[in-house]
């Protein structure tokens, strides 16, 4: 006779077997997409001009770098004052 199975051996319904939309039930083009900057942007950073990638697209990244390393800076400033301040002995 054997042992008959405690689990059933027929597979569960797919959850996530169909899409909601096909992919050709999209129109061509959607207005969402917009232009394809890929092309414009590997021509910049592409360019043999001696500035790192980080700083490539002008005054917004100069901008970010610069504020990224003050705040840097100013949080190491500010740990290394609290550590001081935490190793003296307090006078009583």
């Amino acid at each position: 006779q054997g042992l008959k199975p405690i689990v059933s051996t027929d597979s569960p319904a797919l959850i996530f077997g169909t899409t909601s939309k096909l992919s050709s039930d999209l129109p061509a083009t959607d207005s969402f997409l917009g232009k394809n900057k890929v092309p414009d942007l590997q021509k910049l950073f592409q360019k043999a001009d001696g500035l790192p990638v980080h700083l490539k697209r002008g005054v917004p990244d100069k901008l970010l770098y610069r504020t990224t390393m003050a705040l840097t800076i100013g949080g190491t400033i500010y740990c290394l004052v609290a550590l001081y301040m935490a190793s003296q002995p307090r006078n009583q």
